[in-house]
């Protein structure tokens, strides 16, 4: 077996992802200490290993670089059509989540977790701040259908 080499997409994910906890860490120092419930660890982009008995190792590896679309929405309306097409720059939307409300994170369309805004390095991010456990995301599946 050939020795894996790192591309330099693998390289620029690995920067990116130092950036953003160096970012993140920054942010925890700066900001006020909160609550220990409140807590966080910053933990984005962790690398997965995967581990188990036999082969079990070698069935994941082969669905890990299949992309996925990750989704953050900020909240959710209904509205006409005719007020769709009344919408002109300024226009203000209202939607049904409250300002502080935690967003809802989805993976092609099913809500995985929830999390806050945070902006670094000009650029916005989300902190997880709940993580839906596999169980939930089964019943969710399971009522959908």
């Amino acid at each position: 077996m050939a020795d894996a080499k790192p591309t330099a997409d693998n390289t620029a994910q690995d920067d990116l992802a130092a950036e953003w906890a160096a970012a993140l860490e920054q942010q925890e120092t700066a900001h006020e200490v909160m609550a220990p419930a409140e807590q966080v660890s910053p933990a984005p982009f962790t690398n997965f290993t995967p581990t188990g008995n036999g082969g079990a190792g070698n069935d994941i590896n082969m669905i890990l670089d299949i992309p996925v679309q990750l989704t953050v929405e900020l909240g959710r309306t209904r509205i006409p059509i005719k007020h769709i097409l009344q919408l002109a720059q300024g226009s203000v939307v209202e939607l049904d989540a409250m300002a502080g409300e935690p967003m809802d994170v989805l993976v092609n369309g099913y809500l995985i977790a929830q999390g806050e805004v945070v902006v670094v390095n000009d650029k916005f991010g989300i902190r997880l701040t709940d993580i839906v456990t596999p169980s939930e995301r089964m019943r969710r599946l399971s009522r959908g259908m």
